[in-house]
């Protein structure tokens, strides 16, 4: 990860996860004092961590913590104080929000940090293959538009027009989809 947004109401703390964090290899660590920052930080830019120690001066940091988690490719740590922890834990643990009990160890911490990695690669890694079938899908919706245009226009059967559009592309050196995107400006309107 290299990317962290603390959010929390005590200075000493926010300074011990910061440490804690560069001895993690995290590069660039941002804290903020309350929620209504963190908000404002949100619209500006993502992170590829967010650790929230509640309560927050303006908010408890709960919805912070699921507003972040259903929105952001990150991983989210919340921090809360013990007698809570399985309360608020069962309520965003559903969401994929990591609960920390207060007092918070470092070999505690060090082990969430370690599966927030974790997570975090995990997450990305199926996002970016996402991304690619998403792609492919509109590639082959464009491809299927041209297709039905050389069907209907030169009454060509289905494989001819697959045929001549994978031909074109490897004539021409580019992409099917290029191939059918020239199609669709001539035929189409």
């Amino acid at each position: 990860m290299d990317s962290a947004l603390i959010i929390s109401g005590s200075d000493k703390i926010a300074m011990s996860l910061a440490e804690m964090l560069a001895q993690a290899s995290v590069t660039e660590v941002t804290t903020v004092s309350n929620g209504g920052e963190a908000r404002r930080m949100l619209i500006e830019r993502d992170f590829d961590l967010y650790i929230i120690n509640t309560p927050l001066p303006d908010e408890f940091g709960e919805s912070l913590a699921l507003s972040i988690a259903t929105k952001e490719i990150s991983v989210v740590i919340l921090i809360v104080k013990a007698e809570l922890m399985d309360e608020v834990s069962d309520r965003v643990e559903d969401y994929g929000v990591i609960t920390l009990g207060r007092p918070l160890s470092r070999a505690l911490f060090w082990n969430a940090l370690k599966l927030a990695s974790a997570t975090h690669k995990k997450l990305k890694a199926i996002h970016n293959e996402n991304k690619k079938l998403i792609q492919k899908i509109e590639d082959l919706r464009v491809i299927d538009r041209a297709k039905c245009i050389l069907i209907s226009r030169f009454s060509m059967t289905e494989p001819e027009a697959h045929r001549f559009i994978e031909k074109q592309a490897m004539d021409m050196r580019i992409t099917r989809r290029k191939v059918a995107e020239k199609i669709l400006r001539v035929y189409e309107n």
